[in-house]
């Protein structure tokens, strides 16, 4: 009887919890929402309210804006090519780091300087990164591109050395065995089997170099027509005003590529969460 009002007690402050936890996720995104569908009349009389119709306005005018659509290209030029660099090398770069740092302190010595630098802030790296670029004339979407590829090999690395050790060496030998080079059994047979984590590395890479600011910022700042998309939402906020309005159209419509992004890798990031739970 104890145990079975515990453990209702329990569901109940669990549910509590979740229900608050999803409030407090889902409320800048339904402020986003109606704000993007109201007149700027209607904001200013009623910040928190339903729209009185649905607007469309804020859209066009973002739509309308001089530069937007170069700005939405080289937005989804640098993530797109970043990402896919990502993709391709550091899954190559944790494969190898995975299956020779046991034997090797080459790899061993590669691993653990690539994981200090998840524990560097980059407000640390800051200073020294422009000055670094602007000796290499880097100050360019190239340098920007390289920049969010260094700086994704730590995490990923972790992430992939860890899950490639969890696939068994046996199913590459007995590639190997049936004529398969080192390359091949990696692309033929260690990929498709790391590949829920592949595609988790996908979407927050994706996420990243897509919304990044800070960085596009300190690289690009001094080349209007090199900026992204978030260095142009910026441009909603003068010295004294705030077009919360245009802004959160602007927000809504960047949301798109990487909700869709996401959707599209769902299934595989679940496969990748589940997997890593029970493997040993």
């Amino acid at each position: 009887m104890g145990k079975s009002i515990s453990s209702r007690i329990a569901k109940v402050v669990t549910w509590i919890v979740l229900l608050i936890g999803a409030l407090i996720i889902l409320f800048p995104m339904y402020i986003t929402v109606i704000t993007s569908l109201k007149t700027q009349q209607e904001s200013a009389a009623d910040f928190f309210s339903l729209p009185a119709s649905f607007y469309l306005g804020n859209f066009i005018s973002v739509f309308e804006k001089s530069g937007y659509w170069t700005y939405v290209w080289n937005s989804a030029k640098i993530t797109i090519i970043s990402v896919v660099l990502i993709l391709v090398f550091i899954p190559m770069c944790a494969y190898a780091i995975a299956r020779k740092m046991e034997e090797n302190r080459y790899f061993k010595t590669i691993y653990f300087y690539l994981l200090l630098g998840i524990f560097v802030p980059f407000q640390v790296i800051m200073v020294p990164l422009v000055q670094y670029l602007t000796k290499m004339k880097l100050l360019n979407q190239t340098g920007l591109i390289c920049m969010c590829l260094a700086l994704a090999s730590s995490q990923g690395v972790f992430l992939l050395a860890n899950y490639v050790k969890s696939v068994p060496r046996d199913l590459e030998e007995a590639a190997s065995i049936d004529g398969c080079t080192t390359f091949t059994a990696y692309w033929r047979v260690v990929l498709p089997l790391i590949k829920p984590m592949v595609a988790t590395i996908f979407v927050m890479n994706a996420l990243w170099v897509w919304n990044d600011f800070q960085m596009p910022l300190l690289i690009l700042n001094q080349q209007p027509g090199m900026w992204t998309l978030p260095l142009f939402q910026y441009n909603f906020k003068s010295q004294y005003t705030f077009d919360y309005n245009l802004a959160f159209a602007s927000y809504l419509v960047a949301m798109l590529p990487v909700v869709i992004a996401y959707i599209c890798a769902q299934k595989y990031i679940v496969a990748g969460l589940t997997q890593g739970a029970v493997k040993t």
